[in-house]
């Protein structure tokens, strides 16, 4: 049950006579079941026989028919005026006539009583009607296909934008373009399943539709399963026609990211890209992770930050050694100002703590009466509690079902929850806290660099996934612009949308490292260097690295899909730091970098070639690039395939109580 609301009065009264009149006090309930997602309202009766609830089947030759028996039939006079009341006119009392079917989904019930309980699927859904706004008690009406209208739904108790909400989780729905209250299902959006039952379905094209509805839960789940049949829901079933056009692919995803518009090999306006010679990458080699030493020589006697620049390089270029990471992460996220003293850090603890309890003090004192009652809360907890089992195990700071660390990982998400209401808790937020609370080891602290990290990903997260659609599609510019041959290839096999980069973007890598090389990545994308959305480089980096494989092998679809799931935990952090690095000094370097990917690395006040044919730039002047961020850090370097921080040992785990 993912969402419940007690009540939902559906109101039967013919108008004439007062004994006539009745309110029929229900419970609505939205199922998530195993094939589908259903709607379930029944009236608040124990004695209720739930044989009588007529159910909507899966095609239309199933679909209640609500009509009315002549006996139960109002007289409505012709004057009766078209307003709110009008709504109503469906909801006299009526009896339910099953129609002809043949799949059994329903029982017809030849007593000639009426049943007022029902139930339908959300794949028989046409469309929902929402009441005039300030005009009584906010209510639904649900029509079918075959334009069945089921009787209308009266909240009594709050509005029924809730039941929206919950709804738009498993379908899509678009206001009409002909009348605001009615909100339309967009039909190629079909029911949201988990993930674990993906492959288990005869139809192939039950992955695609999945992935189109739920993009999070699917790229989340384990790829490698991916069985040859997933190639048939991007081909046609014809043999002349074995390949669908990748303008057609790229509408197919542009139904699942509405606004995704990732270029095809023919679209105009490439060419120019193709043609573009950044030169070889430069080599690139890298420090050992800054020290403890080294940190408390770039502060003064008040705890002030001396230059936030240099120490900035010192962290891009080598990380932080494992010491260091509780106190500096604090800055890197945004928690701790770089100009703060330290006794304006203690007091800033000490505000945040109290602000913290507050919220945590919100959710703790909701009763369970309460909680049943507010169907979003329970959706998070329920949500929550499920990732929070699914931590990783690997590290001893998550080890057993009742481990501290895996108690203040629920606690503070739930309080994340207070914090920011409206986005709630969506699946992956955990993988982002993990580490950082692993490395505060301090419930307070943890909680707020988790929310300064969440201010920079936090549209990763949004229901539209704005920011989502965009990354994707600043990639496809980077990687064109890196090898088009390779971007020419991937579209070829039906991959040039790069969906599997959907769970790297996410989570920023959390599921392609080891644990420990997690925390020397992020530390490094923290420090914003050595350029704007340095993290899609770090994609192009790993891609590159794979190309040869992958053409020379001649991987289609699915096996590119499933070779790049199983590159997780098998990427050598280092090196591919070294190598996006390079990769950034390549493109900053070019004097012939388009405008787009210029905006995409935050170039400023350089002089860039417009996307044109010739490339050329009338001013003569020179792009500007950033490459004395490197060359002031005067240290020991190891090479870029070098060896591992030594002396990067994980500190024993500390005793942690929830508070």
């Amino acid at each position: 049950v993912v969402y419940e609301q007690e009540g939902v009065f559906i109101h039967s009264s013919c108008g004439k006579n007062d004994d006539q009149d009745n309110l029929i006090a229900g419970i609505l309930r939205v199922i998530e079941q195993e094939n589908e997602v259903v709607v379930d309202w029944r009236p608040l009766d124990e004695t209720l026989d739930t044989s009588n609830i007529l159910c909507a089947g899966k095609d239309s030759s199933s679909v209640v028919e609500w009509t009315q028996t002549p006996k139960e039939k109002c007289s409505r006079g012709a004057d009766r005026p078209s307003s709110y009341e009008a709504e109503w006119d469906m909801v006299t009392t009526v009896s339910f006539k099953k129609k002809p079917h043949s799949n059994g989904d329903a029982t017809t019930h030849a007593n000639g009583e009426s049943k007022w309980s029902f139930l339908f699927s959300l794949t028989d859904l046409k469309s929902i009607k929402q009441n005039k706004e300030g005009m009584g008690w906010s209510y639904l009406v649900f029509c079918l296909k075959d334009d069945v209208k089921l009787p209308a739904l009266h909240f009594h108790r709050g509005d029924s934008k809730l039941l929206i909400k919950c709804l738009e989780k498993h379908i899509a729905l678009n206001e009409s373009p002909h009348d605001e209250r009615v909100l339309l299902v967009k039909t190629q959006k079909s029911l949201s399943q988990s993930f674990e039952n993906l492959f288990d379905e005869p139809s192939s094209y039950g992955l695609l539709q999945k992935w189109k509805k739920d993009p999070y839960t699917v790229t989340m789940g384990k790829f490698s399963r991916v069985t040859n049949y997933i190639v048939g829901s991007l081909r046609s079933s014809d043999p002349s026609n074995q390949r669908r056009p990748p303008s057609e692919m790229a509408d197919f995803f542009n139904d699942t990211i509405p606004g995704l518009k990732i270029n095809q090999q023919e679209e105009p306006g490439f060419e120019v890209i193709t043609r573009i010679d950044l030169g070889k990458q430069p080599e690139v080699s890298r420090r050992e992770p800054v020290s403890a030493e080294e940190w408390a020589k770039n502060m003064d006697s008040e705890g002030r930050i001396l230059d936030v620049d240099y120490i900035k390089r010192l962290i891009f270029k080598g990380g932080l050694s494992h010491t260091l990471r509780k106190e500096a992460w604090k800055f890197l996220l945004g928690y701790f100002p770089w100009n703060s003293t330290k006794e304006e850090r203690a007091n800033l603890q000490k505000s945040k703590t109290d602000e913290y309890f507050r919220m945590k003090l919100q959710w703790k004192s909701v009763s369970e009466e309460q909680e049943k009652r507010n169907s979003r809360l329970r959706d998070y907890r329920s949500l929550i509690e499920k990732d929070v089992n699914r931590t990783d195990r690997t590290n001893k700071f998550y080890e057993g079902e009742d481990n501290p660390g895996l108690i203040l990982l629920h606690d503070i998400l739930m309080t994340y929850c207070m914090y920011d209401f409206d986005l709630g808790y969506v699946q992956g937020m955990s993988d982002l806290l993990s580490p950082v609370l692993y490395i505060m080891e301090n419930e307070v602290d943890a909680f707020w660099c988790f929310v300064s990290y969440m201010d920079q990903m936090h549209q990763n997260f949004e229901e539209q996934m704005q920011g989502m659609k965009t990354q994707l599609i600043q990639l496809s510019h980077l990687l064109r612009l890196l090898d088009s041959g390779f971007c020419s290839y991937l579209e070829s096999q039906d991959s040039g949308y790069l969906y599997f980069c959907f769970r790297w973007l996410l989570i920023r890598f959390k599921r392609e490292f080891s644990f420990q090389d997690i925390l020397r990545l992020w530390e490094v994308m923290w420090t914003e260097l050595p350029c704007q959305n340095f993290h899609l480089l770090l994609c192009c980096a790993i891609l590159e690295s794979e190309k040869q494989q992958i053409m020379d092998k001649h991987y289609g679809f699915n096996e590119i899909l499933k070779h790049i799931n199983e590159l997780s935990m098998k990427i050598d952090v280092e090196y591919i730091l070294c190598k996006a690095e390079a990769i950034s000094m390549q493109m900053m370097n070019c004097k012939e970098l388009p405008q787009t990917v210029s905006e995409i690395l935050g170039i400023e006040n350089s002089s860039v070639t417009p996307d044109s044919d010739t490339g050329e730039d009338e001013s003569g002047a020179e792009l500007s690039c950033p490459t004395s961020l490197y060359q002031s850090v005067s240290t020991p370097v190891t090479a870029a395939n070098g060896t591992r921080d030594g002396a990067q040992q994980m500190a024993e785990t500390q005793s942690l109580t929830p508070a």
